[in-house]
């Protein structure tokens, strides 16, 4: 008999050769597979995960952004943990930082500028505020004239700002006015938290908590009043010996507070069982005033500041363990908007900006006004920001990009880096996509 004609148009059977267990193959094994599981059409979604990282694996993209791809490829595969991934991506942070230029500049004031705010929802727009008093609304990702709100001039300095997180188009402000209010975009006061009443006190700074709807400020005298978001004072006590130059509330746990002053102490303190001065969790003595105490976005370590050459870095598991101490000149003097380190919303670096002391120990000849970035780990410093055009003083902070960092400590689109010593503003915007847009002011 003689054989059948096969139909041109019917397809040979595929033959399924089983594979060895994934636990037994390379990820160089899996890759080809998990590129047909993509092609071959709907599956389950794990599938199509491991050909979607396989695919992004093997597009060619620019060398920073491959060490990004790469990580979370392998991320993806088993092969690397989570610590190795995030080291990876902040490394590639780090590589990018070369690429940052000068953008756009603006003088809007005529004394130096104090205080700054990100607009949580808003990640091109920023509030400003000076010593006199001076309020600018900016949004530099359009050419239109930014909203500016006149100050009181001189005694009007703005020492605190942050954006209402029930109200976006509403901010908080602390000032040297002696009041601690909420304010609109056009200028009208909303309501006064608090009021000193008297040109001899005054607030110092502030922090807003979503979850706990409280306003907490301190003020030059030593006290810390703590009121709910309806203007209600809860408990105003005398906690600092000396001036509360900060404030900050743990963004993961909303009821630990820290302050820190110039009497040369930061206090933790649980605001659940605050009765007097000396109920305090922790008391952290330094040997120079201090300028500042932030949280990390995890809310797991603290960041001080002091007035002279020293940033210190606490684990909040382990209060009375001596601290990781940096050495880094910023000394503090009346005329200079106090230089205040601070986390990287996203990775574990310190952002902080240097003023060149003859009497530090590692000053060299003519050395640079420079942004500086520490692994907050080793202490290291990791890469120094400077540009001829901006030779000023720098006192620098991180700022978030929207409103996810707040919430889950960390910046899906990336951050921005905010310098505010004096009046003129500088936008150092990213050149490859995956970068990190920089404000500065530079005196």
């Amino acid at each position: 008999m003689a054989p059948r004609k096969r139909p041109e148009n019917q397809k040979t059977p595929e033959v399924v050769v089983r594979p060895k267990s994934k636990r037994n193959r390379s990820p160089r094994e899996l890759e080809p597979e998990a590129k047909k599981l993509c092609v071959k059409g709907p599956g389950s979604s794990r599938r199509f995960d491991s050909g979607l990282w396989a695919g992004l694996a093997s597009l060619r993209v620019p060398p920073l952004c491959s060490s990004i791809v790469r990580a979370l490829h392998q991320h993806k595969l088993g092969t690397a943990a989570w610590p190795s991934l995030q080291q990876g991506l902040q490394q590639s942070f780090l590589n990018s930082l070369a690429s940052y230029r000068i953008f756009q500049k603006a003088a809007p004031f005529d004394r130096r500028a104090t205080s700054l705010a990100w607009h949580p929802t808003h990640p091109s727009t920023l509030a400003v505020g000076s010593k006199g008093g001076d309020i600018l609304l900016w949004n530099f990702g359009i050419k239109d004239k930014p909203t500016f709100i006149k100050g009181i001039g001189a005694g009007g300095s703005i020492t605190g700002m942050k954006f209402n997180p029930l109200n976006t188009n509403q901010f908080f402000t602390s000032s040297m006015e002696g009041t601690t209010r909420l304010q609109d975009f056009k200028g009208n006061t909303l309501r006064v938290f608090a009021s000193s009443d008297t040109c001899n006190v005054w607030f110092c700074s502030l922090d807003v908590s979503v979850k706990s709807r409280v306003v907490v400020t301190g003020d030059n005298v030593g006290h810390v009043i703590l009121l709910n978001m309806d203007g209600r004072e809860l408990w105003n006590l005398r906690m600092h010996k000396k001036k509360v130059t900060h404030v900050a509330l743990n963004p993961c746990c909303d009821w630990l507070l820290a302050t820190a002053s110039v009497d040369q102490t930061v206090k933790i303190w649980d605001l659940r069982q605050v009765r007097g001065k000396s109920s305090f969790l922790h008391s952290l003595p330094h040997r120079h005033p201090v300028n500042a105490a932030h949280f990390s976005p995890d809310g797991a370590q603290l960041l001080t500041t002091d007035q002279k050459s020293e940033i210190r870095v606490y684990s909040a598991c382990q209060w009375d363990c001596p601290p990781s101490l940096i050495p880094h000149p910023h000394r503090h003097f009346q005329h200079l908007t106090p230089i205040k380190a601070s986390w990287h919303p996203r990775y574990n670096l310190i952002v902080v900006g240097r003023y060149p002391d003859p009497n530090f120990k590692s000053c060299s000849p003519h050395e640079l006004r420079t942004i500086d970035v520490f692994d907050g780990s080793s202490g290291k410093i990791m890469y120094q920001l400077y540009d001829p055009e901006s030779s000023g003083i720098m006192s620098v902070r991180p700022g978030p990009s929207n409103n996810k960092w707040e919430e889950a400590g960390i910046q899906p689109h990336g951050s921005k880096m905010t310098n505010y010593s004096s009046h003129a503003l500088l936008l150092l915007p990213p050149l490859p996509p995956h970068a990190h847009p920089l404000v500065s002011a530079a005196q």
